[in-house]
């Protein structure tokens, strides 16, 4: 019956409103959790997000650490940051540091959300670990060809007939076999415009079609590469089995159970932004690119030189550090906060070491290590971390460093120097801060 269903699904893709009549009603009862209660609904019948309530002077600790990562950005030109820090299932800092918009002289707050790259591929391996629960799909299920998933005529081409092989664990855990040989799919968006001779950008369908026409690298499961690819695939998986737009999936079913109500998929150029995104800033040396729509236009990367909007679930989401924390606290098997997906979900994503061994959707993880997520854009640079010790925390920069992917090793220095200035963090929780307002 399931695979009756994905073949349904995936055949049908023109009947996307039925489907998702149908998706609901079968999603919606399979026991998802209640909406967090700091973030009741309001008369509208819409949610509020805590990034609605929090300000600068509720991050009280200590001047000492403030005083330590302002320091901390001044010698790396980081224009702004934010930090937010969640203690046995509490909030109890959260702070904006430098600008969230310098031209518009304003100043970051915790409630500003910005992109946070891969930290996104967290959302999209959750997503992918519930619709397993609901027996949707499953880690072992193929992915293209005769019976899998996306088995349709547009994923057809195939070149390397090893892709028929590849299985969703292997998208999960970066083992499908994709290499860069061309470059990134998802930021070579201008070049496959020129190779495939097309005219108009390529949306989510167009780059995985291009990218079933070269070959693997190597055979799936047989090696590992990150691969934003194949978190791209993912994203289609998710719509094709569950009937529903990705973003809408993620939100309804995974983001807004775990109080997370003002987390969305981003936009490419400033003035698209969301209503409290911050702007995005370069090294000062950093100079503008061929524009990714292949029009006659040079733009700096962060502001259309790249497709930020085409990496969907491999790297677009943007967020408050405040929200993703709690998003954080509801996947990592501690009963304080209620999960999105069950305990053994969690153990699959996070177990302990073994050769070979690749985390789902974390980088780092095991049962008696911390936990580490990064990402790293042109503008942006990201970095969580659930502690061994139970203390989950992040911080996130408006603003890329020439240190590219490596700099969120600065970040995790500066915040363990930083912390290690503070005896006790404060005991309030600033999730009650709506509550008690």
């Amino acid at each position: 019956m399931k695979r009756f269903w994905k073949t349904i699904i995936a055949v049908t893709a023109t009947a996307a409103v039925s489907l998702t009549v149908f998706s609901r009603a079968v999603l919606n009862g399979k026991n998802e959790p209640e909406p967090a209660p700091y973030a009741e609904s309001e008369e509208s019948g819409e949610f509020v997000s805590i990034n609605e309530f929090l300000t600068n002077d509720l991050g009280t600790a200590s001047k000492a650490i403030d005083s330590y990562i302002e320091k901390f950005m001044r010698r790396w030109e980081i224009r702004g940051g934010s930090l937010a820090v969640m203690q046995d299932g509490k909030l109890v800092y959260a702070k904006g540091y430098g600008w969230a918009d310098e031209e518009a002289g304003e100043k970051m707050s915790p409630g500003h959300i910005m992109r946070i790259a891969s930290l996104s591929k967290l959302i999209t391996a959750t997503a992918v670990m519930q619709l397993c629960e609901r027996k949707v799909l499953s880690l072992d299920d193929k992915v293209f060809g005769e019976g899998g998933i996306l088995d349709c005529e547009q994923f057809s081409h195939i070149r390397d007939k090893r892709v028929k092989n590849i299985t969703i664990s292997q998208l999960l855990r970066h083992e499908a076999g994709f290499t860069m040989h061309k470059g990134d799919p998802l930021f070579t968006t201008r070049e496959i415009i020129i190779w495939e001779d097309l005219d108009t950008v390529p949306d989510m369908d167009r780059v995985i079609e291009y990218a079933l026409g070269e070959r693997l690298g190597y055979p799936p499961g047989q090696g590992f590469r990150y691969s934003n690819l194949g978190y791209l695939i993912l994203t289609k998986v998710i719509e094709v089995c569950s009937g529903m737009e990705y973003e809408e999936y993620c939100q309804e079913n995974i983001l807004h159970p775990a109080g997370c109500y003002d987390m969305h998929l981003a936009h490419n150029l400033y003035e698209e932004r969301y209503p409290n995104e911050v702007r995005y800033y370069e090294t000062h040396d950093a100079e503008p690119v061929p524009a990714f729509d292949n029009s006659a236009d040079t733009l700096f990367r962060r502001y259309g030189g790249s497709n930020i909007e085409g990496l969907l679930g491999a790297g677009a989401w943007v967020a408050s550090p405040s929200e993703f924390v709690r998003f954080v606290a509801s996947i990592d098997g501690d009963p304080t906060i209620p999960d999105v997906i069950s305990y053994e979900s969690v153990q699959t994503m996070t177990a302990d070491p073994s050769s070979p061994y690749r985390p789902i959707g974390w980088v780092r993880a095991g049962k008696n290590a911390d936990w580490s997520r990064t990402g790293t854009l042109a503008g942006t640079s990201a970095l969580v971390k659930k502690q061994k010790n139970g203390c989950i925390w992040m911080f996130v920069t408006n603003t890329s460093s020439w240190k590219g992917s490596k700099f969120t090793r600065y970040i995790d220095r500066m915040y363990r120097t930083a912390s290690a200035r503070i005896s006790d963090w404060p005991t309030e929780d600033l999730y009650s801060v709506r509550k008690n307002g």
